[in-house]
């Protein structure tokens, strides 16, 4: 049997974080949501994601997430994982680009 997947999307600091979890219940502090065993994209080829790179660096040594049920947009059981993202609150747009961007000439 395989255990579920949830996308999590949530608010922090006026940026929309969604992340992938296999774990997501009521926490024992009240108000607030537990998300574990996050899941990140394991790449060994050339190609890597910088979203992808940020949620790991942010993240990846955390065992569980204790997120105000305030700062939750959605969770969602799906299927298989997409691509993890960082958007602007106001805008949608990814907060993180995907190539580098060059620099202005003076």
């Amino acid at each position: 049997m395989t255990k579920k997947l949830y996308k999590v999307t949530f608010l922090n600091a006026g940026t929309v974080y969604e992340l992938y979890a296999r774990h997501v219940a009521s926490g024992a502090l009240w108000g607030f949501t537990e998300v574990g065993e996050l899941v990140f994209d394991v790449h060994d080829g050339v190609v890597i994601d910088p979203t992808e790179e940020r949620l790991r660096d942010e993240f990846g040594n955390t065992r569980v997430l204790h997120l105000p049920m305030q700062a939750i947009v959605r969770i969602e059981e799906v299927e298989r994982k997409g691509k993890s993202a960082i958007r602007d609150a106001a805008s949608g747009e990814k907060v993180v680009t995907p190539f580098p961007l060059p620099a202005k000439p003076r």
